[in-house]
């Protein structure tokens, strides 16, 4: 192809697409697309509660229950003495002891992503080894409420709740709350609300390592 033989106008176009034809594949620059602004906000939230974590890192408080729908004779928060414990500290993620009376298997555990964070369960028996309902949990959503953090179930959790049989649990979305004065754990899908505020204000003596460090 010669430029200089076409018409003016169409000449730059065509130099335009000799050049590109003579870089091979490796020479080829990809521009990839800046972060959305949903992306960017949904990660500065989940950095934030990340660091309000970490300045509570070492201390346990104690909880009470302050929603329960629908109330279950079996169930295994009621009349338990309720602890969270900031146990774990890391510079992108945090695990939180949640002990139910002499239940030691729960842990909490905040991780940063790379566009925001995800919240999992950790559940481990007396010997450390992992129940068979473990590792659910979701990822942060962008949310306009200050200090309120949402996670949906994500793909594997829904996976894992509709092979054992838990299909009431696929719609679950939970939620943790947080200021100066209380921290708030919340799960909730139609039909159930359950939620644990814990009193900030007064720092309890920690209680043991839960089951699996």
């Amino acid at each position: 192809m010669n430029p200089s033989r076409l018409p003016r106008s169409l000449a730059p176009l065509a130099l335009l697409a000799l050049l590109l034809s003579a870089c091979g594949p490796m020479d080829r620059v990809v521009v990839l697309p800046p972060p959305s602004p949903g992306m960017e906000a949904t990660a500065a939230r989940g950095k934030d509660l990340v660091v309000a974590l970490q300045g509570l890192c070492g201390k346990a408080f104690a909880g009470r229950i302050v929603a329960n729908t629908p109330a279950a004779a079996d169930d295994p928060f009621a009349g338990k003495t309720l602890v969270m414990h900031v146990r774990g500290c890391k510079d992108d993620a945090v695990r939180v002891p949640f002990h139910v009376g002499d239940d030691h298997s729960r842990t909490w555990v905040f991780a940063r992503t790379g566009d925001g964070l995800s919240f999992k369960h950790d559940h481990r028996h007396r010997d450390g080894s992992e129940d068979q309902l473990t590792q659910y949990g979701g990822d942060l959503i962008a949310g306009d409420k200050a200090g309120r953090y949402e996670f949906p179930a994500d793909a594997h959790s829904r996976a894992l709740f509709r092979k054992l049989g838990r299909e009431v649990s696929v719609p679950n979305v939970w939620a943790v709350e947080i200021d100066s004065q209380r921290f708030i754990y919340e799960l909730a899908r139609p039909g159930r609300l359950f939620r644990v505020e814990f009193d900030l204000t007064q720092p309890i003596p920690a209680p043991p390592p839960p089951w699996g460090g």
